[in-house]
């Protein structure tokens, strides 16, 4: 079987090698600063005794576990402290896919490309369903779709790349299908902490033995390179979960884990506020320099990517490396994500240099 590299990583080797001064809004790598109590941690932890730098517990420190499963109202034996969300996604679709219910997992369209990569990777085959123009995904389609060889659902809320939140009416639909399929909803919850409407609702809302739960420290508090993720499964799914994760990492990283106890219990509610706040001013920013070049664009409800459409270029790898060649922004193509976005570019409001990126898109298109 053959795998096809991400052209996350196609972008951004285009864009280190390229001439001249590139604005990378590729990556969704946050570029404020983490909670000073995760610094002070780290600083902590490496005066240790040298007993903390072997291997933590498989399935993550048991303080973590139990500060996540306090916040998430949870048994701490639910939840297992993963390689970021990506492995938390990767065991989730695992435990559904072993269930023998079917092999299709249900994906959307426009699609985190993760996820089809992984449903691929697992032996499972992929359906999609069209979320309609503002990125919200209608329930009556994904109950069309769905049939008995449904293994999962996977949602993203708030999602990448539409900036869609979906209402908590939306998740308790989502949880019901998959219970009448005997499948499994996968809720990826990673840019929770960036509603920017209100709107949000966990998956974790509603009590059912049919749905997954997956999140990751990697962008609340901005440590994308530690690697810290959490996955909450149903009592009867969680120790086979625990078994793979053993054996494909054996454990993870005891120091990152260690400092991002810390900073959940140092860090208040002002932390998450402010970096909301400066991401209302860049959306804000972004679009209005969008609206002087002629373009359609999304106006993201939560997470942090602004899709655009600009008139006779459509989202293609080519115009891509066109536009780090000749206007200096790199982004990602819209056909990445799907057949539905093809069209479009997506941005990652995640560089202070947001407003400089959207006048230079607008000198290149005007």
């Amino acid at each position: 079987m053959e795998y096809e590299t991400p052209l996350f990583f196609r972008v951004m080797e285009y864009a280190s090698q390229a001439e001249g001064d590139v604005i990378d809004m590729v990556s969704g790598n946050p570029d404020w600063e983490p909670p000073q109590a995760l610094r002070d941690g780290l600083h902590e932890y490496a005066d240790r005794e040298p007993d903390a730098f072997q291997y933590p517990p498989s399935e993550g420190l048991l303080e973590l576990r139990e500060e996540i499963a306090a916040r998430r109202g949870v048994d701490r034996e639910q939840v297992v402290v993963t390689n970021g969300a990506g492995e938390a996604n990767y065991l989730a679709m695992a435990r559904a896919l072993e269930r023998d219910r079917g092999d299709e997992i249900i994906l959307t369209d426009p699609v985190y490309p993760y996820y089809p990569g992984k449903t691929t990777m697992l032996g499972g085959t992929q359906s999609f369903v069209a979320a309609n123009e503002n990125g919200q995904l209608d329930p009556a389609d994904v109950c069309e779709a769905a049939s008995e060889e449904t293994a999962a659902i996977v949602a993203n809320s708030p999602n990448n790349p539409t900036g869609a939140v979906y209402p908590e009416e939306t998740m308790r639909k989502l949880v019901a299908i998959a219970e009448e399929y005997d499948a499994v909803l996968i809720s990826d919850e990673v840019y929770d902490h960036f509603d920017l409407s209100g709107n949000f609702s966990s998956a974790l809302a509603v009590d059912s033995d049919h749905r997954i739960v997956t999140n990751a420290f990697s962008k609340s508090l901005a440590i994308t390179g530690f690697r810290v993720g959490y996955a909450i499964f149903p009592p009867e799914l969680v120790a086979n979960a625990k078994s793979r994760h053993m054996l494909v990492n054996v454990a993870g990283s005891r120091p990152s884990q260690y400092a991002v106890l810390q900073a959940l219990c140092g860090t208040g509610p002002d932390y998450y506020e402010r970096n909301r706040d400066r991401l209302r001013e860049r959306v804000d920013a972004f679009t209005d320099a969008l609206d002087l070049t002629g373009a359609e664009y999304t106006t993201p409800e939560g997470a942090f990517y602004v899709m655009a459409r600009f008139e006779g270029y459509p989202g293609t790898l080519e115009n891509v490396f066109e536009l780090i060649d000749e206007a200096g922004v790199a982004g990602m193509p819209g056909n990445a994500f799907g057949d539905s976005r093809s069209d479009w570019l997506r941005f990652a409001l995640v560089t202070p240099r947001v407003e400089e990126a959207a006048d230079r898109l607008a000198a290149y298109f005007e």
